[in-house]
């Protein structure tokens, strides 16, 4: 019999990419987490680890094994919601995760609805990035994250998540009152083509959005400016410092003397919402997809 907490530890090597990030996660030592690989390696006969440089990667004995492992995991959660399922109205404790502006525009409201909704039900919100968002699913820490999507997230494939698209947030050209476009019409980004631009940190998420905007209207940016909270490039662009492109859902300062102008060309965001897999199934989870799709429909004007 293969041990399952076994199954795990593999699984966490290939989720964070080293042992001690896994062992990190899965609080034991790195030692223990080697350990563990080499008992379930030796379960089974097969090596599931090989040196690589001064580190070491998964064989593909190990990549073909934890297609399984993901799927017994899947089974596993499965198995434990009909065991412990609740009966009737959604109950117990709810963890939410998401970033900032997810946390502001969707869950915060979220969790007004559901407390006056279902009064038996407890939720908890977290605010955390993209990555640490995919590692609290991964991790059981919590049940529902809203998260961007980058190149970075695990694919929508990934058979240890369930990911559905929720809504788009469009990105709105910001300049300063009384810059010669503002108060304008939808209009072609590439009218801001020569001016300073203030944009993302280059580690942002953002960052690349920004850049295919421009890039697809036919300029480089000019990048004077960098900031990584939205009223922070707000502040900057009221103060006539430059231009930005800035999510429509992005909360910003009612008084700031600045104006938003809508781009032609549709640049966007897309948020997901996440679950690990089989955990939609949880009556709490479905009625908070069920209320984070109402919301999402009327976040965005």
């Amino acid at each position: 019999m293969i041990d399952l907490r076994r199954l795990h530890v593999l699984r966490a090597v290939a989720h964070y990419g080293t042992v001690t990030a896994a062992a990190r996660a899965l609080h034991v030592t790195p030692s223990a987490a080697s350990q563990q690989i080499r008992q379930l390696a030796r379960e089974l006969g097969v090596d599931l680890l090989e040196p690589q440089g001064r580190g070491v990667r998964l064989t593909p004995a190990a990549e073909s094994l934890l297609a399984h492992a993901d799927a017994i995991q899947t089974r596993w959660d499965r198995a434990e919601l009909e065991l412990r399922a609740e009966r009737g109205a959604p109950s117990g404790v709810l963890r939410l995760t998401g970033f900032p502006v997810a946390v502001t525009v969707l869950l915060a409201p979220l969790a007004v609805r559901l407390g006056e909704r279902h009064p038996r039900l407890s939720v908890r919100i977290t605010e955390a990035g993209v990555p640490e968002s995919f590692d609290r699913l991964f991790e059981g820490d919590t049940d529902l994250a809203v998260v961007e999507v980058t190149p970075h997230n695990p694919p929508m494939s990934d058979a240890r998540f369930d990911q559905r698209p929720l809504l788009d947030d469009p990105y709105d050209l910001v300049v300063p009152e009384g810059h010669r476009l503002a108060g304008r019409g939808p209009t072609d980004l590439a009218e801001a083509a020569r001016e300073p631009w203030i944009a993302p940190l280059p580690e942002s998420p953002c960052r690349p959005h920004v850049m295919s905007a421009c890039g697809a209207a036919g300029f480089t940016p000019d990048i004077v400016h960098h900031a990584l909270d939205w009223n922070v490039t707000a502040h900057l662009v009221a103060a006539g410092l430059g231009v930005a492109l800035v999510p429509r859902l992005a909360r910003l300062g009612p008084d700031l003397p600045l104006s938003r102008v809508r781009c032609t060309g549709n640049p966007h965001r897309k948020f997901v919402t996440c679950t690990r897999s089989g955990a939609e199934a949880r009556p709490a989870v479905a009625a908070a997809l069920a209320e984070l799709r109402e919301l999402a429909s009327s976040a965005v004007i």
